[in-house]
């Protein structure tokens, strides 16, 4: 036990010498979070809360062109501009620019003629089906003219969709009013009244929206629910860049060598790294825990909740540390130079994160990605996170994640016994 003690108190020491180290352990995810979890949830604002702005061209001189724009304004993503009417393409562009505004619609000349015609010859054939007007039916119009959709290239593709959808959903309100005032007409030769046309449209059910969770709260996640997990994770791997450098460095400078003349045995000094980095990985997690409960708020971002279930979270975090640092240990014993260890090590983290689900979300990627996903160490730590903080589980309700987890990092153990015997090191 003191041969333990001695080599972690030694390990520690070697730690606190490497300050490029614990930048990147402490630092580097600390920022990380502040600056993702502030973009999402800014994203977030601007979809739910601010209104994106765009610019309207409306090149129609009826009433549907106009009763458009209300219908833009209504849905609540929009804040409108209107533009002249008579501008041509470079116009737009150019005004998207001076404004810094990503979407501009314009609205063509012969939009109302075409809705009002389109209406008419629903209803009537709404009419011959009732058996009430056979004549009703008018010549199919066509359809209508399109609206033209100008977007800057930078606009995310998912952002694009929902511009789109909320275009659809103006542009079926009008048509809906003129196919009803036209119903309407037909069969009571008067006008629609506006109250009653109104309570037609507007007679929607509503949506009432429920997260799932394992204990039955009703908790709504935020961006630091989802933020704050995945980079604490990415953080703990991240001790590749100093754990990983550190058993190269002990390889090359003979202490290997050194060890094996002495009472004792190399697996003190394996146990002693994974105690001491374990450690450092609860650090990690404990500090951008606690930025994302105490800190965000104060800097206008949502505050990080707590799991109901604490004990399963320390749990869950040594569990997912002691894989990162076997991950470092695996990676070190297979370089042969720091370079190595650290140039690997930082590529194959990211590339780990992406296909675990830190950085794009695993529901969101193809069959085969998802397969490569479940060979992920971080897409199992991810889940055991996320049962957690999202879900409002306990520790038994996260097991069937951090079983996988911890056969990886069993596997991960072997291969660097594996390792160090091939090498004659143990």
């Amino acid at each position: 036990m003191f041969k333990l003690w001695a080599t972690i108190i030694k390990d520690f020491r070697v730690l606190r010498r490497d300050g490029i180290g614990l930048a990147l352990m402490f630092v580097m995810p600390v920022i990380l979070v502040f600056v993702v979890t502030d973009i999402q949830e800014s994203t977030f604002q601007m979809i739910n809360k601010n209104k994106l702005p765009v610019l309207i061209i409306n090149r129609d001189t009826g009433e549907s062109g106009t009763q458009l724009i209300e219908s833009i304004n209504k849905i609540g993503l929009f804040k409108v501009y209107q533009l002249p009417k008579n501008q041509d393409t470079k116009f737009v562009s150019d005004s998207m620019k001076q404004r810094d505004v990503l979407v501009a619609v314009t609205i063509p000349d012969d939009f109302t003629r075409k809705v009002k015609a389109k209406a008419k010859n629903v209803a009537g054939k709404a009419l011959v089906s009732f058996g009430l007007q056979a004549d009703s039916v008018q010549k199919d119009p066509g359809e209508i003219d399109p609206l033209t959709l100008y977007y800057n290239p930078i606009l995310q593709e998912q952002l694009r969709l929902s511009v789109q959808g909320g275009l659809r959903s103006a542009l079926q309100l009008v048509e809906s009013r003129e196919t009803l005032r036209s119903l309407y007409f037909s069969i009571n030769e008067k006008q629609l009244p506006t109250n009653l046309e109104n309570e037609m449209l507007n007679n929607k059910a509503s949506i009432n929206e429920i997260p799932v969770s394992k204990n039955g709260s009703l908790r709504t996640p935020n961006a630091a629910q989802h933020n704050v997990p995945s980079w604490t994770i990415f953080a703990m791997f991240f001790v590749i860049m100093s754990l990983g450098g550190s058993v190269v460095k002990e390889k090359t400078n003979g202490s290997f060598v050194r060890l094996k003349t002495l009472p004792t045995n190399y697996a003190v000094g394996l146990l002693s790294k994974q105690i001491t980095y374990v450690t450092v990985t609860v650090l990690q997690a404990a500090v951008i825990f606690s930025l994302g409960i105490f800190v965000f708020p104060l800097v206008g971002l949502p505050p990080l909740n707590v799991p109901i279930d604490v004990f399963g979270l320390l749990i869950v975090t040594i569990i997912c540390g002691w894989c990162a640092v076997s991950y470092a240990i695996c990676v070190g014993v297979f370089s042969k130079t720091q370079e190595q260890s650290n140039g690997f090590g930082a590529i194959s983290i990211v590339i780990l994160a992406a296909i675990g689900g830190l950085m794009v979300p695993s529901f969101a990627m193809d069959t085969s990605l998802k397969t490569v996903a479940d060979f992920s160490p971080m897409h199992w730590c991810l889940q055991a996170y996320y049962g957690l903080f999202l879900e409002g589980g306990k520790l038994t309700d996260v097991m069937n994640y951090l079983v996988p987890l911890v056969l990886i990092t069993l596997v991960l153990q072997f291969i660097t016994f594996l390792g160090l015997k091939r090498k004659n090191l143990i």
